[in-house]
């Protein structure tokens, strides 16, 4: 499962690019393509990382349950900020506050994921 979640970011954030840069050039059909396709990546996002968080929740115990939950509200706040930010500026409107939202919660996402719960790199 936690390739699947890991794959489904990857292609979230790829299409996320590709749609910023599609609504940047003012490309508004293909880049309104790209971002439907990114709200179904987010479904899969949502479905592996409410998995993940649930089999922390029935086999690891403590310790780490409290760094998941903590890991899946940032990463549900990410999905939310990625999909402001491409609202945002398909309408024209400021995106900085989000984008510094959006650099926080991937940095929550990072470190609790890769580094500090037992389903990352170094556990």
């Amino acid at each position: 499962m936690t390739h699947m979640h890991i794959t489904s970011w990857a292609l979230g954030l790829i299409l996320f690019i590709v749609a910023l840069i599609l609504y940047k050039k003012s490309s508004t059909k293909p880049a309104t393509i790209v971002h439907m396709i990114l709200r179904l990546v987010y479904l899969f996002i949502i479905i592996t990382g409410g998995l993940l968080t649930w089999d922390y929740i029935q086999g690891f115990g403590m310790p780490e349950l409290g760094e998941a939950i903590v890991k899946s509200l940032a990463g549900l706040w990410l999905v939310v900020m990625m999909e402001l930010i491409l609202v945002s500026l398909k309408k024209g409107k400021g995106t900085t506050g989000k984008w510094i939202q959006f650099a926080i919660a991937l940095i929550i996402v990072i470190v609790l994921g890769f580094f500090r719960l037992p389903m990352g790199f170094y556990f």
